[in-house]
């Protein structure tokens, strides 16, 4: 955290136990909420001075805390998000009135704003695009290849892509079982393409992974640990912007592209939902939303009136 966000955070946290008398457990969750968001200003955004914080950098936040739930239930990450924005319309607001900043750039989002975020997907020739940069003559790049294929042929968590083990990878039955929310075991379709390198992953590059430590998790680092979230995450940026990529693609966005473009083939929703492993259809039905640029363009295309 840069001096100038930490300064920033001791003076709020100072107003909010001083002046406003607010409970420790409530200061600890403004504190919880900033530091997430410090960490994206920082890190992914390079902000090095709050006031330098504009409007769609906050709402950049949002689209990434919300694709990072995990599929949490739909009133719950609406909730969460309705608790960002109240800290943060707190947090600048004591700035403004501080004048350590020039503009408020939470003034003008508001609750429905955030509600109506939707997941952003990949259209195929993205996904195509990103998928086809890994080098495949190293190991690494072929372990990267397999991961990617399996997460956008299978959909999975990121929590799911690093818990994956070799033995929960069914290749005559082309299928992976995972354990999602709550170790609610799933078994998802895996198309022969991720089949392919996986096994070509396995037969050149795990073994040299591997190490007297090492797991029976599929997917290593280079130490021969199971890859981390952070480690996935990385991977998926780095090939997004070697693929050109303009949106903000983050591994939770592969997830997203396989459920969009499953519907967008025609499959039925409630096929997607066990895939997903959604235990509510609501969760599933935000692709119907995602997806409604397509299905107008499908109606102008096909429908004599359209």
């Amino acid at each position: 955290m840069t001096q100038d966000f930490e300064l920033s955070r001791k003076l709020f946290v100072n107003y909010l136990k001083h002046e406003k008398s607010l409970s420790e457990n409530t200061i600890k969750s403004y504190k919880l909420d900033l530091e997430k968001l410090f960490d994206y200003l920082i890190n992914v955004k390079l902000i090095e001075e709050v006031k330098k914080t504009r409007e769609d950098d906050l709402i950049d936040f949002f689209k990434f805390a919300n694709s990072s739930k995990e599929d949490s239930e739909e009133k719950f990450a609406i909730r969460t998000m309705s608790r960002y924005l109240s800290t943060f319309r707190s947090f600048f607001k004591f700035l403004e009135a501080e004048k350590n900043i020039d503009s408020n750039p939470v003034e003008n989002i508001d609750s429905p704003k955030i509600a109506r975020i939707i997941p952003e997907y990949l259209s195929i020739e993205e996904v195509d695009k990103i998928l086809s940069k890994p080098d495949l003559s190293n190991k690494l790049g072929l372990r990267d290849k397999a991961l990617l294929e399996t997460m956008y042929g299978s959909g999975l968590r990121v929590s799911e892509a690093i818990n994956l083990t070799v033995s929960n990878v069914f290749f005559k039955d082309e299928f992976i079982r995972v354990f999602g929310k709550g170790n609610k075991e799933r078994i998802i379709p895996i198309g022969q393409t991720g089949l392919k390198f996986i096994d070509k992953y396995i037969n050149e590059s795990r073994a040299s992974l591997r190490n007297s430590h090492s797991e029976n998790f599929l997917f290593l680092n280079f130490r021969g640990k199971k890859l981390s979230r952070m480690g996935i995450y990385d991977i998926v940026k780095r090939y997004s912007r070697e693929a050109e990529i303009e949106k903000d693609v983050h591994p939770h966005t592969l997830r997203h592209s396989f459920a969009t473009h499953l519907l967008q083939g025609g499959a039925d929703i409630r096929i997607i939902q066990e895939m997903l492993g959604h235990a509510d259809i609501a969760t599933t039905q935000i692709y119907t939303h995602t997806n409604r640029d397509y299905l107008i363009e499908v109606h102008k295309t096909f429908h004599p009136r359209g």
